[in-house]
């Protein structure tokens, strides 16, 4: 039996700046591309589909087609199932952007553990005192205050106002 395997793909791109892409794949990361990086590594030719990226106006023109990253202003012919020649953008992917992408460290505002220890002490509780309140345990309250686990939003919720007696108040902009 084959094994399925999970490959991240991206959801949005997020920036893009120079020869750089920054990401958000379907599993919450933020990662970069530095194609300028990856192009020489690549030993990127005139002769090679990749070749007119080097021009940083036709980079930028990357979007996002079936969640990988992809630039309708380079062309490969292809032959399609039946021998018909077919057009399709350039693409990478997916699995090569993940392995080529590095990770970056999210800003301070994504990371809820930071905000629980804040809140936790500034109300004098111990770890082993929130998680006895809000149904967890100290170890799972130390992974999610050292941003070592994901957390679910009713998991926050039940921490923040049965663990810290607290309101959680959620803002989007």
């Amino acid at each position: 039996m084959r094994q399925k395997v999970k490959i991240p793909r991206i959801v949005k791109i997020e920036k893009i700046s120079e020869h750089k892409i920054q990401c958000m794949f379907n599993n919450g990361e933020s990662r970069v591309l530095d194609f300028a990086k990856i192009f020489k590594q690549w030993n990127v030719a005139e002769n090679d589909f990749e070749y007119p990226l080097l021009d940083e106006k036709e980079f930028k023109k990357v979007n996002l087609r079936n969640y990988t990253l992809s630039w309708s202003n380079i062309n490969i012919k292809v032959n399609g199932q039946q021998g018909e020649e077919l057009t399709l953008p350039y693409e990478i992917g997916p699995d090569v952007l993940y392995e080529l992408s590095e990770s970056i460290n999210e800003p301070s505002k994504y990371r809820y553990g930071k905000l629980i220890r804040s809140a936790r002490l500034k109300v004098g509780m111990t770890q082993e005192q929130l998680a006895m309140r809000s149904g967890t345990t100290r170890f799972y309250i130390s992974r999610i205050e050292n941003d070592k686990t994901d957390l679910e939003m009713s998991t926050f919720r039940k921490i923040v106002e049965a663990g810290l007696g607290k309101k959680l108040k959620m803002t989007i902009y």
